[in-house]
This record gives structure tokens, sequence and C-alpha cells, in this order.
């Protein structure tokens, strides 16, 4: 079983990870992108996918990950301790926590991550799960487990850009996430099509800004590749750059509108 958290360790180093979202959540598919030398898999379910609290689905999905030798980044429903402690113990090692607004909205979900908090004692629990080899309290699992612990948060929504400095400053958060659509969303004042393109664009300067400034990684979205090669240069650490759907659609359906329907 593969123990250690190497997209801890990379941004530990300093280095830019890549990776790719997994619409389908399909093992297949995670073994396809560590095969082609990804990083990471972003697996999102807060918007789909298979119950976080099922962890027969979530065991499936982190061996898949280690036989093709890449991590996965999850991305929960909610900041839930209870939720966290549950995908931790299935073998998760990344974790990625949406609609954040505060710093104390933020250090409980944290601290549920972790055996050790901020110079004291955390608050995950012990049992018998995958993250453990299945051996329950063990000193060497306890002891290394934190090590490789890796909780990010989103900055998707006006009032966390206004408490982006507090929410930085949360003991042991490991990364941030910076997400444009929903800040737009945030902005919009009720109407859904109002998207403000230069205050998002502000708020996400002032995001990288303090992340930067914190020594925080963080992350975004960038679909080609210069806007990834922009996004690396700007000093940005984790870059999404596609997904499995997404790919489908473009290569096939470019084949397809590039053939004559009417041959055979």
């Amino acid at each position: 079983m593969r123990t250690e958290n190497g997209l801890r360790r990379a941004l530990e180093r300093g280095e830019t990870v890549f990776g790719a979202s997994c619409a389908t959540f399909s093992p297949t598919v995670i073994e396809v992108m560590g095969e082609l030398g990804l990083d990471y898999v972003w697996l999102d379910l807060e918007h789909g996918g298979p119950s976080p609290y099922d962890s027969t689905a979530l065991e499936e999905l982190t061996r898949a990950a280690e036989a093709a030798d890449i991590d996965l980044l999850i991305r929960l429903p909610a900041p839930d301790p209870p939720l966290i402690r549950k995908v931790l113990d299935a073998g998760v090692r990344t974790i990625l926590l949406p609609r954040i607004e505060t710093a104390d909205e933020l250090r409980p979900a944290v601290e549920a991550a972790y055996f050790a908090y901020d110079d004291d004692v955390g608050d995950r629990g012990v049992g018998v799960g995958r993250s453990g080899r299945w051996a329950g309290y063990v000193d060497s699992f306890i002891g290394g487990e934190d090590e490789e612990i890796l909780v990010g948060t989103m900055i998707e929504n006006e009032r966390a850009v206004e408490n982006i400095e507090e929410i930085l400053a949360v003991p042991q958060l490991g990364f941030a996430f910076v997400g444009p659509a929903d800040l737009a969303m945030s902005m919009s004042g009720g109407d859904p099509l109002a998207k403000h393109p230069e205050r998002v664009q502000t708020a996400v300067d002032r995001t990288l800004e303090a992340c930067l400034d914190a020594g925080v990684p963080i992350g975004r979205i960038r679909n080609s590749v210069e806007e990834a090669r922009a996004a690396v240069d700007a000093g940005y650490q984790i870059v999404r750059i596609g997904g499995d759907v997404s790919s489908v659609r473009a290569v096939l359906g470019d084949r397809l509108a590039g053939v004559d329907r009417d041959l055979g």
C-alpha cells in the first residue's frame, strides 16, 4: 500500500503539481491519468459521485490511485468533521473543503483531520480503517499519519476573500484553491448572469497575493497550455488542466465534426 502523500511532498519542496478531474469516478480513468504522469486526480464529491460516507466506494478509488502511483484530491460536500474523519479513514490523504467564509469555520474542519493539532491534541479519532491498514491503534500509524495529510480550502465567495489573511493563518492549512465561477456567483446580487469580471479578477488577484505572502500553496483551473504556463509563472503551485468528460467531448466532438457522416 502506498503511504506517502506525494502531493504534499511536492508542495513542500515548492514544486508545481498538475492534475485533472475525473467526473466519471472511474477507477480505470484514474489509472490512465496516473499512467499519463499527472500528479493528482480531482474528485468532486460536492457536485457528483458516490456518497462521501460510502467507505467502500472510496476504498476502490484509492486502490486505483495507488496502483497508478497518483494522488487523489477530493473535494468534500461540506467542512463537516465527522465526514472528514470517515473519508480519511477510507485511505484518502488530500481533502478540499468548500464553502468556507471565515477562519472560525475552517479551524474545526482542519483540526478534525489531525491527531495532533496546533501543539495540542487534534480531533481525529482512531479506528480500524484502510488508512491504518486495518490495524486500528498502532503507534507507527498515529505517529506518521499527520505527516501525510493535506487539507485545503476553497476561496469561492466574497466573504472568504475579505477574510483571506485570517483563513490562511489557520494552523496546518495545506493549500487554498480559488474558484472564480463561484466568486462570480457570490457577486451577482441575485442575478446569476451578472458575472462582474473585473471584480472577480480583483478578488482572484488578492487571494493569490495573500497566499504568496503567507507561504500557502494556491491552485486554480487552467484549461489551456498557455493559461497553465501563465498560472505557474504567477505563482500557482496546483494547476488543474482539464478532465475526463471535457476531454472526451473535445476530442471525439472534433473528430465527429470532421468526418463525413454520409460515408458508408
